[in-house]
């Protein structure tokens, strides 16, 4: 089994033993030392409060100081719906940044198909261009 697939069904698992029933969010990152970090986002009865589903593996990672190279976001409506693949929302694509441009993301497509793109490919005109740095 590949990597990515490997994240797919550990963000799966993971939504379905924490939403058994109604909607449902879950996210995996993979680190550079072959370890998977799956996260939720937290219930808050302000929505202002929200923070994205990956941000707990990112910081997981970060604490054990290890570098992701691969991140995935999924949700569904309720358990009957198909699961969705999410792309990383603009602050998650800044968040890997900070791991380098060859970080690879799964991505939303209309076919719902699993596929990786880099932060390169996502975020071709970054700004740390203007600073003289590429991604």
């Amino acid at each position: 089994m590949n990597i990515e697939q490997k994240l797919y069904d550990s963000a799966l698992n993971l939504l379905k033993h924490r939403y058994p029933k109604g909607d449902g969010y879950a996210a995996a990152v993979r680190t550079e030392s072959g370890k998977i970090l799956t996260s939720v986002p937290p219930d808050t009865k302000n929505d202002s409060l929200n923070v994205c589903i990956e941000l707990g593996a990112y910081l997981e990672a970060f604490k054990l100081d290890e570098a992701i190279t691969h991140s995935l976001c999924i949700c569904r409506k309720d358990e009957d719906s198909e699961v969705i693949i999410l792309s990383p929302c603009g602050i998650c694509q800044e968040r890997l940044v900070f791991w380098g441009g060859d970080v690879k993301a799964a991505i939303s497509t209309k076919d719902n198909k699993l596929i990786f793109k880099t932060i390169r490919e996502l975020m071709p005109h970054h700004w740390s261009v203007a600073n003289g740095e590429a991604l």
